[in-house]
């Protein structure tokens, strides 16, 4: 799947900043991103990073400060199904098999055209996982699980905190390939990373968390 590029960028923040109790999560934020981006989000623990990708994602209300999706004030609504968040909760349904899981998404938010669920599940290294309950799958399992929504939805923005966790070398280059192919194909993606993201496709753009 190929996105299409435009010269208006496909998100921009503008002095964007979060308060929690009237206290600032993080320092004001200016940034573009257009097709093809991937971007590094780096500060320490409680430095606004996950504050961040909720709130670029619609979860969290913007207070202070314009977040722009394609020119327009973003409203979660308008881009459902282009924006695809993966935090720490990975939004899947225990009692739910994998395969189960991603049939809802896809009800949801549609198919990449040349996918299919029993063919991602395969590729994502879930062959022969595919109807155990989620709730019976390893913690890397689950991640995978989580990852296989990257491949079948076709969002363009992809919000992925701490994508790397419990993976072991497999799956974060597992990870890395799925960033590599998105980026190529003119999608983008903001990742925060405890350092063990490693990009091939070139040195990824940065944003730095400030309280």
């Amino acid at each position: 799947m190929t996105y299409a590029s435009t010269a208006v960028p496909l998100l921009e923040a503008r002095a964007l900043s979060f308060q929690r109790q009237d206290e600032p999560v993080f320092a004001p934020l200016d940034f573009q991103l257009h097709a093809g981006d991937l971007v590094l989000i780096e500060g320490d623990n409680g430095s606004g990073k996950t504050t961040l990708l909720r709130m670029l994602a619609g979860l969290l209300h913007v207070d202070e400060g314009e977040l722009l999706w394609q020119g327009e004030t973003l409203q979660r609504d308008q881009c459902a199904g282009q924006i695809l968040f993966l935090g720490h909760q990975l939004g899947l349904k225990g009692d739910l098999s994998s395969r189960e899981n991603l049939r809802i998404a896809v009800g949801l938010h549609g198919c990449r055209d040349g996918v299919d669920i029993p063919g991602v599940l395969s590729n994502i290294g879930l062959h022969g996982y595919e109807d155990e309950p989620v709730r019976r799958l390893s913690a890397g399992q689950k991640k995978r699980a989580a990852l296989a929504r990257l491949v079948l939805l076709p969002a363009m923005l992809w919000l992925l905190d701490e994508p790397y966790a419990n993976l072991d070398r497999t799956g974060i280059a597992l990870v890395n390939a799925l960033l590599e192919d998105h980026t190529a194909a003119g999608g983008v993606a903001l990742v925060t990373s405890h350092g063990t993201a490693s990009f091939h496709g070139g040195e990824p753009q940065r944003i730095r968390m400030h309280d």
